[in-house]
């Protein structure tokens, strides 16, 4: 399975606000057709985040995310919820997160990764350097990753 941060991974992490003080986030398509490749091949996709946002909620809807955690100031107390509720294990999880508080999440799962512009502490410890940055289809880069290399040839597009 796949978690993902969202500010720096599915966004490049600006904050755009309207003149009424509304939030507003980008996020590339790219990285949505990720998901629901995923998901034919049946991998579920998690969001763990901090923030909480509407509009996190609205794009994870319509992108068949399996489950939002938002509001998650320590990531890494998430694993043992994820995997009863997903029948899987530690080694079983992927991770893409780009910031501190990804850090400790991204050193207890089986695969981490970070966008290209990821911090120095994120590039260090992650197991994949992505080329793509954040909000440019970095978690996408993943996907295409992912299904190569446990499916080859037998992938679901």
């Amino acid at each position: 399975m796949l978690l993902t941060d969202v500010d720096g991974v599915l966004t490049d992490g600006g904050m755009y606000y309207t003149k009424n003080g509304d939030v507003m986030k980008k996020f590339h398509a790219r990285d949505g057709m990720g998901v629901n490749i995923l998901l034919r091949n049946k991998i579920p996709t998690v969001i763990v985040t901090k923030e909480k946002n509407i509009i996190i909620k609205k794009w994870a809807k319509q992108m068949n995310i399996s489950l939002i955690l938002d509001g998650i100031k320590q990531k890494e107390e998430v694993i043992d919820q994820i995997c009863k509720k997903f029948l899987v294990k530690p080694n079983e999880i992927a991770f893409i997160g780009d910031d501190v508080n990804d850090l400790e999440l991204m050193k207890k799962i089986g695969f981490s990764a970070t966008p290209k512009d990821g911090i120095k502490d994120a590039i260090k410890i992650s197991d994949y350097h992505c080329k793509s940055f954040g909000g440019s289809g970095a978690l996408r880069e993943i996907v295409d990753l992912i299904v190569s290399t446990q499916f080859g040839r037998k992938k679901l597009y």
